[in-house]
């Protein structure tokens, strides 16, 4: 090693000794110099970040997430763990370590609308990060830490000056929307200019094994090869990455999968109760003359009521009424304004008695999740009617709108009533109550909903109701779709990987087809058995070859 001589140091030294009052004094000193030791990391291995945020609980998952991520995996992962785990905490822990270090100042972080708040506000209590979340004026180049939403950043202008900026870091929440190669979103993402990228998602596989290549070619162009390359050696069917051990093992280089029943989030249990709920004689007879529409009416039209009206009056009663003004009057009018009348003279309904009978015998929150926004507004009235306070949320709304739905359910409201987009995203450990009023036919989407309150930060066991109407669709569903093969006492994670082995791209579609193509009950029955069937035989192979 070749040593280079300073031949002006000595004279420099003289100066400055013949200068006393241009030398710092000894306590100005010892500050610089301790202030340099501080920010001296004496080592790349584990986790600097540690001993500056001392307020912040972490698991185990989630420190080794985040130094996995930093040392195995040069900055670029897709971090995929189940719904509630704590994905944003691992994410936002690999960017405080970046910053620390010195590696990281420019940032992106794409979030769907509705979590831009949430991420600025995590950032900073969380970890003392200012983000800055651009409004109708960006500050594209001037902003460090950014936070916006992929809908924003693509759009012109704003989309030219993001892509001419160097990020050290991108961070992209709800990843699996970006499946899609075709679509503005991916192609404006794999433009992005990136030093380190995170890819956030709980199913970085939804449809396709595809999927994980199209996810892995925004972290690592050409890691998984050519995409025609990848088909021939691979498939396109999802069962076809369990089974190839090479093909994993390239994924788990860059993608990190936590479940649920190896973290310590088993701490806090699942309590779920189905209540079952029967309909008044009115009800039940108004039901029963929705046979006499399907006799008459696609399919899908008595498919639709039928949900409906396990749901809410208001609900079914809007939907026949919007059919009724499209056909012309013949027999089939006649069977939809025979229902509108038999509608009009019900009872208010089973469903929401049985809602305000849980909710009044506690003075804790609650979040009710409907699939129809004319339900979500019955019950909103309803509950007014019982003096209960309850605030809506739904996708309609404006970010501003339901940050501000957030904090009134917090901190006033004792209910809150959501649509699906509930389902995603939204934090809500400070409530452990759930009713599930109607029941989704897709038990992911019922996952998303309860890692809603049952996930990271939450200190209490949640507890989930579950309303089904006997004699009506919703039975057959509870009794064939969630009961036999046991999804509330099992990690619904697991029925993800059953999925996959089965290529069904979407379970709730799957039981659609069924109940729509389905001539009678009976026929219904036969085949939702023959379905569940498959899935219990399934997971019982995978349990015993894991």
């Amino acid at each position: 090693m070749e040593v280079i001589r300073d031949e002006t140091f000595g004279e420099q030294l003289a100066e400055q000794v013949s200068n006393p009052e241009s030398i710092c004094s000894w306590e100005k000193f010892k500050l610089a110099y301790q202030a340099a030791e501080d920010a001296t990391v004496p080592s790349f291995e584990g986790l600097v970040a540690l001993s500056h945020l001392p307020h912040l609980e972490l698991l185990p998952h989630q420190r080794d997430a985040a130094e996995d991520i930093i040392h195995r995996m040069q900055g670029r992962a897709i971090l995929a763990d189940e719904v509630g785990l704590g994905k944003t905490i691992e994410a936002g822990l690999v960017l405080k370590e970046y910053m620390i270090r010195g590696m990281v100042s420019k940032v992106l972080i794409l979030t769907p609308a509705s979590l831009v708040n949430q991420w600025v506000t995590e950032l900073y209590e969380k970890f003392l990060i200012q983000a800055y979340a651009p409004r109708k004026k960006p500050a594209w180049k001037e902003a460090n830490i950014i936070v916006t939403s992929i809908d924003m950043a693509k759009r012109e202008p704003h989309n030219r000056e993001i892509l001419d900026t160097a990020y050290d870091l991108v961070i992209i929440d709800e990843a699996h929307k970006l499946k899609n190669p075709a679509t503005k979103n991916f192609q404006f993402v794999k433009e992005l200019q990136k030093k380190y990228c995170l890819l956030l998602t709980a199913t970085p596989i939804q449809n396709k094994i595809t999927d994980i290549f199209n996810l892995v070619s925004i972290l690592k162009p050409g890691y998984l090869g050519d995409l025609s390359s990848f088909k021939k050696q691979y498939g396109k069917k999802l069962g076809n990455m369990e089974g190839n051990v090479h093909l994993k093992q390239l994924v788990n280089n860059v993608m990190i999968r936590n479940r649920r029943e190896d973290t310590g989030l088993s701490d806090t249990k699942r309590m779920v109760k189905t209540e079952w709920i029967q309909f008044t004689e009115e009800e039940q007879q108004v039901y029963n003359q929705l046979e006499n529409i399907k006799g008459t009416h696609p399919s899908f039209t008595y498919l639709t009521l039928a949900k409906e009206l396990c749901s809410s009056r208001e609900a079914c009663y809007m939907s026949s009424k919007q059919m009724l003004e499209k056909i012309d009057a013949n027999e089939n009018a006649i069977h939809l304004k025979n229902l509108l009348e038999g509608i009009e003279q019900l009872p208010h309904h089973a469903k929401a008695q049985k809602m305000v009978e849980i909710i009044q015998q506690t003075d804790e929150k609650f979040i009710v999740f409907t699939e129809y926004r004319a339900s979500q507004l019955y019950l909103q009235w309803y509950l007014q009617q019982h003096g209960i306070s309850s605030v809506p949320f739904r996708g309609g709304f404006k970010r501003g709108k339901k940050d501000w739905m957030k904090q009134l359910f917090r901190d006033h409201a004792q209910v809150m009533i959501a649509t699906e987009a509930a389902g995603e995203g939204i934090n809500l450990q400070f409530c452990r109550n759930m009713i599930n009023y109607d029941l989704p036919w897709n038990p992911m989407r019922l996952e998303q909903r309860i890692g809603r309150i049952h996930r990271f930060g939450q200190k209490q066991d949640v507890k989930i109701y579950n309303f089904a109407i006997r004699n009506t669709i919703e039975e057959h569903i509870m009794n064939m779709l969630y009961d036999k093969i046991q999804l509330f006492e099992n990690a619904i994670g697991e029925l993800d990987h059953i999925l996959e082995q089965l290529d069904i791209k979407d379970l709730g579609m799957e039981v659609e087809a069924i109940m729509s193509e389905s001539t009678s009950h009976g026929e219904a029955k036969i085949k939702l058995d023959n379905l569940t069937s498959v899935i219990s035989n399934t997971k019982s192979q995978w349990r015993s070859s894991s």
